[in-house]
């Protein structure tokens, strides 16, 4: 461990179109490989040194614990597409202008939700329910697994949604209602109405879709009528050999095709979510977004998510089974033939906190600003003919990286001169036009007809009879004990709402010091126990 850490330093990278050098302004993280970092050892969770370090072209992670000996990780297969992310993020966000307590020096283990955090929630979780209809073997929340029930009612969980829409500078009112199963609630509906009347202005339910598709889509229409816009739906693949290895049910093949359907009747849109095993279905990466892409009238975007790591593992088995987001890359690269979701397709999720910096602007209104780590995720956006389904990579059609900073600096600008908001959103509009490569566009997509387009999913509203669809391709690696970064866990965009009142990071919540557990055996009762009080209660299992 006696690399010492590289100073932070402006993103430089080669633009896609004519390959000038380009300068971001980003995070305030060391740059480049090699650096040192802050980690866990995966067997006491204590705080330690890391090294991460780059080997035959990819990249790794090498720490040492003085009780529990050396451990290594593999972070990223192409050392390259892990830097581009790197490079092209953007400037932290501000942090919690309210935090629920004072940064006492012990991150991640005295967390909920402390002044040292760097992010804002621009989604929070709310899990309603550690129960499920499956048995999943991927899965880290399950009642049956945990001998326990934790089941908030619908005053605690109207507590929560309180203190979230309560959080400044801007409120969290995009919720993701989790769980366990959260469909299988016996206050779901009830839970989601009151959610909306509380503030929430874009309700998703993470689901393995099974309720979704019995009932003849009755339960589907009572969500949309309650105020859900859209499912994170549990998607590992297009056959019924994925779901049994993955989810140890053969016929939920069937049930997601129907759930499907049902969504469409109803109005409700869809993300797939699919959690990716190396040598399980890996295989299917392309498959679920050409489906995606044969179903784009009901879609909204694809969330991969490479399976992240519980318990203790051997190295060999870690090097052997880690898969990663430049995995998911060059898995559709390779699926679209080199013409769709390229590397150069892609950038980190903060890339965009521009054009949220540029609305709150237009507005004079706090806006979600999404500024995660830039290793967090990474996210690509293609263009979907309604009709053909002939698809386009946006990045095709748009100069990404002279847009975002140009925007970036505009929006300093308004600040520093006061410029009147019709002004910045004139001349917002004016950089987009401006690198609009028409010459790169089908003949029936103008600028006007993109613009129209982006709009409708802004407002979480599509253009009626819209042919061009935008879908948002995505890919989270959430952390587990091996990777575990403490400069991500600052900048986490993705919180829980949890029982206790507090706000919590995704990765502190599921992994790390694990607070899940935790606060699931605090706020709940023996699993017979509650059988016994609540032996009237459905759970939906699928038949």
């Amino acid at each position: 461990m006696d690399i010492e850490a590289e100073t932070p330093s402006n993103g430089r990278i080669k633009s896609n179109s004519d390959g000038e050098e380009l300068v971001f302004p980003t995070q305030d993280i060391p740059m480049g490989l090699p650096k040192n970092v802050q980690s866990l050892c995966p067997e006491c969770t204590k705080v330690i040194d890391a090294v991460m370090y780059e080997e035959d072209g990819k990249v790794f992670m090498k720490k040492t614990c003085s009780e529990h000996g050396e451990f290594k990780d593999f972070i990223s297969g192409n050392v390259e597409f892990w830097l581009k992310m790197e490079r092209t993020s953007f400037e932290d966000g501000p942090g919690f202008g309210n935090p629920q307590t004072k940064y006492t020096g012990n991150c991640p283990t005295d967390c909920g939700i402390c002044d040292h955090h760097l992010s804002n929630a621009c989604l929070a979780n709310i899990d309603l329910t550690n129960r499920c209809n499956l048995n999943c073997p991927v899965c880290f929340a399950n009642a049956n697994k945990a001998g326990y029930v934790c089941e908030p009612s619908l005053e605690d969980v109207r507590k929560i949604v309180k203190t979230l829409v309560n959080t400044k500078p801007n409120p969290c009112t995009v919720v993701q209602f989790s769980g366990g199963e959260p469909s299988i609630h016996p206050q779901v509906i009830e839970i989601m109405k009151m959610a909306k009347e509380e503030g929430m202005k874009f309700m998703q339910m993470a689901t393995n879709g099974v309720r979704l598709a019995g009932d003849d889509g009755e339960f589907a229409k009572k969500c949309v009528d309650a105020g859900l816009q859209q499912i994170y739906l549990q998607f590992d693949g297009t056959n019924e050999e994925v779901y049994k290895k993955t989810r140890g049910n053969g016929k939920l093949w069937k049930i997601k095709q129907k759930c499907i359907e049902n969504c469409r009747k109803a109005g409700l849109k869809v993300v797939f979510v699919p959690t990716i095993i190396k040598g399980v279905n890996d295989n299917q990466v392309w498959d679920i977004l050409q489906y995606a892409i044969d179903n784009i009238d009901v879609m909204n975007g694809v969330s991969y998510q490479p399976v992240s790591f519980c318990g203790r593992l051997p190295q060999d088995e870690i090097m052997n089974t880690r898969y990663t987001m430049t995995d998911i890359v060059e898995a559709l690269e390779r699926g679209s033939k080199g013409k769709l979701m390229t590397m150069r397709d892609w950038y980190p999720l903060s890339f965009g906190s521009p054009m949220s910096k540029l609305l709150s602007a237009n507005s004079g209104k706090p806006v979600m600003t999404i500024t995660n780590h830039a290793q967090c995720g990474a996210g690509a956006y293609i263009l979907v003919n309604r009709d053909t389904k002939e698809t386009i990579p946006l990045s095709a059609v748009f100069d990404f990286e002279r847009i975002m900073l140009e925007i970036n600096e505009l929006v300093k600008k308004a600040k520093t001169s006061k410029l009147s908001n019709m002004i910045t959103k004139i001349k917002g509009f004016n950089i987009l036009r401006k690198y609009w490569k028409a010459e790169n566009a089908p003949e029936d997509l103008s600028f006007m007809t993109f613009m129209k387009t982006l709009e409708g999913m802004l407002n979480g509203n599509r253009v009626k009879d819209e042919k061009w669809i935008l879908l948002v391709v995505l890919g989270m690696h959430f952390q587990d004990k091996y990777s575990f970064r403490l400069d991500r866990v600052r900048r986490c965009v993705i919180h829980y709402g949890a029982p206790d009142g507090k706000i919590y990071p995704f990765c502190t919540y599921n992994a790390g010091p694990t607070f899940r557990e935790k606060i699931e055996k605090e706020y709940s009762i023996p699993l017979e126990e509650w059988k016994r009080r609540n032996a009237n209660v459905q759970d939906f299992k699928p038949e």
